[in-house]
């Protein structure tokens, strides 16, 4: 299972990393959550922000593979412990890379070597293109999209 999406965005690639690794970024495109990490090959990351068990939610988490600052990162991915008590057998793979195209910037995001039967396919096959237009939304404008939630 491969879930692909390409946008395009009036931004430069600085304005689009910022949307989504920068802490008051990823505050507007990742439904209040903060990216934690050192972002050292083989090091841990955690999307920590307001969810089940509080403030402090791990919504999700894992260990970074790839990271080039305005170009790529692209870690292995688990649910927070609070969505699955077999968190830690659930894995999948992100990669965001941005490429300059004329005047804007190309997002391309890949989730795909999914544990077999993971139960967070159909979640993230909905809410990839909420957070990428959030993304695209914050980089070209400042403002973060109101879902209504």
């Amino acid at each position: 299972m491969e879930l692909k999406y390409e946008f395009y965005i009036g931004a430069t690639a600085e304005e689009v990393w910022d949307a989504f690794m920068s802490p008051e970024g990823t505050r507007k495109t990742f439904f209040g959550c903060v990216l934690k990490s050192t972002f050292q090959k083989g090091e841990r990351f955690e999307y920590v922000g307001p969810g089940n068990d509080g403030e402090e939610t791990v919504h999700v988490y894992g260990e970074i593979l790839a990271y080039e600052p305005l170009k790529l990162i692209s870690y292995l991915e688990h649910p927070g412990p609070s969505y699955h008590s077999n968190h830690e057998e659930l894995e999948s793979r992100v990669s965001f890379t941005l490429e300059p195209v004329g005047s804007c910037t190309k997002l391309t995001l890949v989730n795909d070597q999914w544990t077999e039967n993971h139960p967070s396919v159909k979640n993230a096959e909905q809410h990839w293109w909420m957070i990428l237009s959030n993304i695209k939304t914050v980089a070209e404008t400042g403002k973060a999209l109101e879902f209504g939630w």
